[in-house]
């Protein structure tokens, strides 16, 4: 089969490598479709290392195409989605519940061989089937959807509330899309003029700051607190949105942290201590209940997460498609494998 291995940061190289075979209790699936994530882009620029060669890539799409062992229930051609991120499922954090934070977690593209590949075996559970129903964009945008679905619900914001949305990547633009569709109201912050359009025309509604790091703390902390925002979700992956995010969140809010950022932000614990506002983390999914809830909105037309999708690429341009995301000015690129 072919597949893109990340030989080093900026280099990949199409390789040929055996099909891989099922082990006891997995299937294998031809995949078709793959999403370019911020991760992938992050291991392609160098900005996360990788510790050997990797064939990178994780939200795949594709028809399972050989049945392991012990697996019931499944039939081959059947059209799978993949959910990349599989817990241990003995460790404490895995038996408590929360296996999204298992340390031991196969991790698809990351510590084992990814989606930017002809094929891939997975545990037949963390191949979700798809009806015919569900349009191949909407499908192959399930897992950044599953992201933005545990972060909105790691709140304790409702329908009806008012929440902030901080950046508008892939992630940012499915958390307000599913907000609103849901009944949120929702204001946006983005620099990206094309991606705050399709927010706004999504019925989202854009703050503009500028100025310093102090003069845009006060801008937004003002349209908050008249909104009453209860809830601010920190997608850009920033210090500098952090920091405001913090520094202009009203009393009593919630900052929910989905954005990924290994550099420094700052707060005043005076603030945070005074006003009783939360920090909370939301990282991935809950397996099995994320996904499955994704699927249910999207087959029930609530939800639509392919409106995303800005443009096709192939495998074998797929150093192309990486860098373009880099840039930023895409909101999802999709890779077509077969």
């Amino acid at each position: 089969m072919k597949a893109a291995l990340l030989k080093k940061p900026k280099e990949i190289e199409i390789k040929e490598f055996d099909i891989p075979e099922p082990a006891l209790g997995e299937v294998r699936v031809r995949l078709t479709k793959v999403g370019i994530c911020g991760s992938d882009v992050h291991l392609f620029m160098g900005h996360r290392k990788i510790d050997s060669p990797t064939i990178i890539g994780h939200e795949g799409l594709g028809y399972i195409d050989k049945i392991g062992e012990g697996v019931e229930g499944r039939i081959l051609g059947e059209r799978v989605a993949i959910e990349p991120n599989i817990p241990c499922r003995k460790c404490r954090q895995c038996q408590s519940g929360r296996g999204n934070i298992c340390v031991n977690k196969r991790v698809i593209g990351l510590n084992e061989s990814g989606c930017f590949a002809e094929y891939i075996c997975l545990p037949q559970e963390f191949c979700w089937f798809i009806p015919n129903s569900i349009s191949d964009n909407d499908a192959v945008t399930i897992e950044p959807m599953a992201v933005a679905y545990h972060s909105l619900f790691s709140s304790k914001a409702i329908p009806g509330d008012t929440i902030a949305v901080l950046g508008l990547g892939a992630i940012g633009l499915l958390l307000a899309h599913l907000a609103l569709k849901l009944g949120y109201k929702v204001f946006v912050n983005e620099l990206n003029a094309e991606k705050l359009k399709i927010a706004v025309e999504s019925g989202a509604i854009a703050v503009v700051s500028t100025g310093t790091l102090e003069q845009q703390t006060a801008e937004v902390a003002k349209i908050w607190l008249e909104n009453d925002v209860i809830a601010i979700f920190e997608c850009a992956g920033s210090p500098f949105t952090a920091t405001l995010a913090t520094g202009a969140a009203p009393r009593g809010s919630e900052i929910v942290l989905v954005g990924l950022s290994e550099k420094d932000a700052s707060f005043k614990p005076l603030k945070i201590a005074r006003e009783e506002i939360s920090i909370v983390p939301s990282i991935i999914y809950d397996h099995p209940f994320d996904f499955k809830r994704v699927i249910q909105l999207i087959e029930t037309k609530v939800i639509n997460p392919g409106f995303i999708v800005s443009k096709n690429t192939s495998l074998d341009k797929i150093e192309e498609g990486l860098n373009l995301a880099a840039e930023g000015n895409h909101s999802k690129i999709i890779v077509n494998i077969q």
